[in-house]
């Protein structure tokens, strides 16, 4: 290294630079091998990994030579001596950056993996490791400036109280949503229903929750409000129910007691409606103008254009079994009687 001595510094600092430039390149061939490799591999988890350290290992790089060269001309410039104290902790935030991509790009492999695994959940264990490790770096890179830590704990303590009244809304927007997330009442994409809305989840946040109306609105929804309302997730159903009543003629009513068990018996045997179900086909009241009798069942189907195309198949077999016998479906009539 005796030769550097006779150099001058913008000659070292030119060495540097073509040092920097040949590690880049080579940095840049072994990334593009590893990748070629992993990509060959079954599991695709390395693939997002090595994508996430590729830029802060470049940026390290000419880090080193911005530094060592900032080192070299800080003898000749003054104010380069400050500027190398400050830039001793940029590593931690080129790390951080790497480590953060690590934890983005690995929660995006797992979002993209169609294992049953709650997406809701990773999402909230990314943001909330994100979070303690952006507090820890901060809380660390205080110490180093000489900030007291106890001194800045204590103060976010009595802040927080304060911050607290003054946010109190806020907050229980953010643990609303915590308890969406360990509850899970609801995932991104189900279908639920309240009094106030009925929609489709788009997004859970930290405050509020994007729900896209039926009529492609978007609404936006305050976490805290969970907590105080009955929520409906029929996305989540099990079966879609029957329950029609139908009404025939009252001249029609001897007939009754064969149609209600002929379409009891349709039904029994119908593959589509779950027989596990109740099942339940009753004359059940004498109406205005009917004799009404009710269909009671399920079908397996959650589906919602095979449950009506089910749905259609059989109301039209409980018609032409009405019509078989010589009865008519009823439809609002008055007799009048007229006193001689």
């Amino acid at each position: 290294m005796e030769f550097l001595q006779h150099l001058k510094p913008y000659e070292i600092a030119g060495i540097l630079f073509a040092i920097a430039f040949i590690a880049h390149f080579a940095l840049k061939l072994s990334l593009k091998k590893l990748t070629l490799h992993a990509s060959k591999t079954k599991n695709q988890l390395d693939d997002y990994l090595i994508k996430s350290i590729s830029a802060p290992l470049k940026v390290l790089v000419w880090f080193v030579w911005i530094y060592f060269s900032i080192n070299i001309f800080k003898e000749d410039i003054t104010s380069l001596k400050k500027v190398v104290g400050y830039i001793d902790i940029t590593p931690i935030f080129i790390i951080t950056w790497g480590v953060l991509r690590a934890i983005s790009n690995t929660e995006a492999y797992l979002l993209s993996r169609n294992a049953n695994i709650n997406k809701d959940s990773i999402r909230m264990i990314s943001r909330l490791v994100k979070l303690l490790l952006i507090v820890s770096i901060a809380l660390g890179i205080a110490q180093h400036f000489g900030f007291s830590i106890s001194s800045l704990l204590t103060f976010g303590g009595v802040g927080g109280v304060v911050m607290g009244f003054a946010a109190k809304d806020m907050l229980s927007n953010v643990f609303g949503g915590l308890l969406l997330q360990m509850d899970r009442p609801f995932s991104v994409g189900d279908w639920i229903r309240s009094k106030e809305f009925e929609g489709t989840v788009e997004k859970i946040g930290w405050r509020m929750t994007r729900i896209r109306t039926f009529s492609k609105n978007p609404v936006y929804i305050p976490n805290s409000i969970f907590a105080s309302i009955p929520i409906e997730t029929p996305s989540r159903m099990t079966n879609r129910r029957i329950n029609e009543v139908i009404g025939i003629r009252y001249d029609d009513i001897a007939q009754m007691p064969i149609i209600v068990t002929e379409v009891e018996t349709m039904l029994r045997a119908h593959k589509e409606i779950d027989q596990s179900q109740p099942l339940r086909v009753f004359f059940n009241y004498f109406n205005a103008s009917s004799l009404d009798f009710n269909i009671y069942a399920f079908t397996k189907t959650v589906n919602k254009n095979e449950y009506q195309q089910i749905k259609q198949r059989i109301l039209l077999s409980v018609a032409d079994i009405i019509a078989e016998h010589g009865a008519e479906i009823a439809y609002p009539t008055q007799t009048l009687h007229i006193q001689k």
